[in-house]
């Protein structure tokens, strides 16, 4: 299945970075940003994610959460949340079960998790679609762009 824009986001429940469960519901009623990336502590994905955290009082002024996903367990989602001071819940997707149904392509030939980001409307639905592997600072851009539209 490959999430698209217009369907309804597909649902789940992922422990966070304190090894408690938290679900996509829980969001319902606010825009939800939710990128995936391939995992803590690499070059690409700490810019990322400090683009992210740089971004975040902008995120909130527009309403929305930001959520980021990727198959690292709890404890390197703690570790990579507290040494860059992120702001927003790290979820783990251990085993990548959520990142194939959401149909989060791979990159590199299927070597490496692949860079996606989704923007969620306050219903759930997917309002924005964006990939780029190689320059991941853009999510932020193109995220905010969007949510600042709606």
């Amino acid at each position: 299945m490959q999430v698209s824009e217009g369907s309804q986001a597909p649902a789940f429940t992922l422990k966070d970075q304190d090894g408690r469960n938290v679900s996509l519901t829980k969001f319902k009623g606010k825009p939800v940003v939710v990128y995936f990336y391939p995992a803590d502590e690499t070059p690409g994905c700490t810019k990322q994610a400090c683009a992210f955290r740089d971004s975040y009082e902008k995120f909130k002024k527009a309403g929305a959460e930001v959520i980021g996903i990727s198959g690292d367990d709890s404890s390197s989602h703690k570790s990579f949340k507290q040494k860059y001071k992120l702001p927003f819940t790290l979820l783990s997707d251990e085993g990548n079960k959520v990142r194939k149904e959401w149909g989060v392509p791979s990159d590199l030939f299927g070597a490496l998790p692949g860079r996606q980001t989704y923007v969620l409307d306050k219903n759930g639905v997917v309002r924005l679609v964006y990939n780029n592997q190689f320059q991941p600072e853009k999510h932020i851009d193109e995220t905010l762009k969007f949510l600042q539209s709606l």
